[in-house]
This record gives structure tokens, sequence and C-alpha cells, in this order.
């Protein structure tokens, strides 16, 4: 499977969430993808960029240990309040968008209370056929 360049919509999921999020590139991003603005590596900072994942049953998340230790023991998740102070791991480092190097759909996040978020939608939008109408029409010999 080819690696691809990701951009504002793309869909993402953590391994200690419930639910998938939405990437949000801030619309000042001057480098667009198929309509919409190009991520790079910064685009990493909770509820700036990334959406919440649902709940988190990370056992290092402050909320989810006190619910699941309130209900003895029996893991709780709690509503996702991911903390992500780090740059995407895995970027394209030889092209650079806005400084930074451009976001792949196969980098991930690591988030300090033990997830890793990775993307499973580029966000890439299709944008229609190609224009063949300036293809010449090749001759069959029947």
């Amino acid at each position: 499977m080819a690696d691809s360049y990701v951009c504002s919509g793309a869909t993402m999921r953590c391994t200690k969430g419930t639910s998938t999020a939405k990437l949000t590139v801030l619309p000042s991003r001057t480098v667009f993808l198929t309509g919409k603005p190009m991520a790079n590596i910064s685009d990493h900072k909770s509820f700036v960029n990334l959406g919440r994942f649902g709940r988190c049953r990370s056992l290092a998340f402050p909320p989810t240990a006190a619910e699941t230790s309130a209900h003895h023991g029996h893991l709780t998740p709690m509503p996702c309040v991911h903390n992500t102070p780090l740059p995407w791991q895995g970027g394209k480092s030889d092209y650079i968008v806005k400084g930074q190097p451009a976001l792949l759909k196969s980098s991930t996040c690591k988030c300090l209370w033990g997830g890793t978020i990775s993307i499973t939608d580029d966000g890439q939008q299709d944008t229609g056929p190609a224009n063949l109408s300036k293809v010449p029409k090749e001759k069959f010999n029947s």
C-alpha cells in the first residue's frame, strides 16, 4: 500500500480511545491538497488539531485511573483529554509545508497517557475524473 499526504479532515484513531477523531489543519495554511489545507508534523496540538477519541481506556490517564479504582478495578474509561506535546513522527522530511515536514498517512503521534495516534484516512477528497477530452482518441484496426 502506498503512503499518502494528509490534509484537514483526515480520520485518526488512538490505541487507547473508543472512537475515531478528525484532524483539523488551521485555514491559515497556504498549501492545499484536493482543496483542503495540507498537514505537517506540527499539527499535533490537543483540541486545536486533534479531536477527542471518545473515552480513554488508559490507566495512565488520571480520570480513568480514579474511576477504575472507584469501581473496584473494573476498567471505567473516561472522556478523552489527550496530551500530545510532541510532533508527529514519520513525516516526509524532503517535502516541507510551512517550514515543517509534510504529514504522511503512516505517521504516528504519541499521547502522554500511553496511546499511539495513527491516521486511518488521509482526508483527501476525490476531485472527479481527469479531463480526458484532451487525450487523443486511439485508432483501432478492425
